[in-house]
């Protein structure tokens, strides 16, 4: 591949670079990429910035909410000056300071199963940073239909759950997850988000570079922030979206 580092790049990542199995090579291929990042939010936040810094080329950031004072907990691209102001666009001005070189396109809408096809046109994977069910089953459906790998995080107070999904490789979200839990309001400490969303930006970059070491197969569940169990996970041959 040829070098199309520029020298700032090649200072500003240089400590990644040096990770074997990363190199410039890596480093080309995640400015080369395209992420769709569904929901601005607590685990949003943090994957979106993550993978800014490391230099991925493009974030779509869609997110149809308004900054709230009981977000600033969790959601850690906003402050008190952007109450009132739509997370996507506020999200973009914020990650436009920690690395002009990604471009990011916010988006203000709401997920359905009508727009993600324009939504996710483009991009190269999805990251899955809602906060409801519904709305991950489209863009699991979306995942499947249009082979694009589905990074999924949830929380709940000190808890939470991450898996890499590949379709044709992984079982999907309805596989993991057939029926959604209550939709209701939930606690949330606000590291936890942070702790989840990072494991995120982790798996894709890893998955961009080339890096085989991810959460497939596997679903990482976290309890009270400290306790680590990942645990095996199968397709079911009579799942409604990716079964056979």
């Amino acid at each position: 591949m040829q070098d199309k580092l520029s020298k700032e790049e090649k200072i500003r990542y240089d400590r990644q670079i040096m990770i074997k199995n990363f190199g410039k090579k890596g480093q080309q291929e995640l400015k080369s990429t395209t992420a769709l990042i569904a929901g601005a939010g607590g685990l949003g936040s943090p994957a979106s910035i993550y993978l800014a810094i490391a230099g991925i080329g493009k974030l779509r950031i869609v997110d149809t909410d308004q900054v709230e004072l009981s977000n600033l907990n969790r959601q850690i691209l906003y402050q008190d000056e952007d109450i009132g102001e739509n997370k996507a666009v506020v999200a973009k001005k914020k990650i436009n300071k920690y690395n002009p070189n990604t471009e990011v396109e916010a988006i203000k809408k709401r997920i359905t199963d009508e727009n993600i096809s324009k939504l996710r046109n483009g991009c190269d994977l999805i990251v899955d940073c809602m906060d409801n069910y519904p709305t991950r089953y489209v863009l699991n459906k979306e995942s499947q239909k249009n082979d694009l790998p589905l990074f999924h995080a949830a929380v709940e107070g000190m808890n939470g759950q991450a898996t890499t999904i590949i379709p044709g490789r992984t079982p999907c979200l309805n596989c993991i997850i057939p029926t959604p839990p209550p939709s209701e309001k939930f606690p949330v400490l606000g590291a936890t988000p942070g702790l989840l969303g990072t494991i995120q930006a982790h798996e894709v970059i890893k998955y961009i570079v080339g890096i085989d070491n991810l959460l497939t197969n596997y679903l990482l569940l976290i309890k009270d922030g400290i306790d680590y169990n990942k645990i095996k996970i199968q397709k079911n041959p009579d799942c409604e979206i990716c079964g056979e």
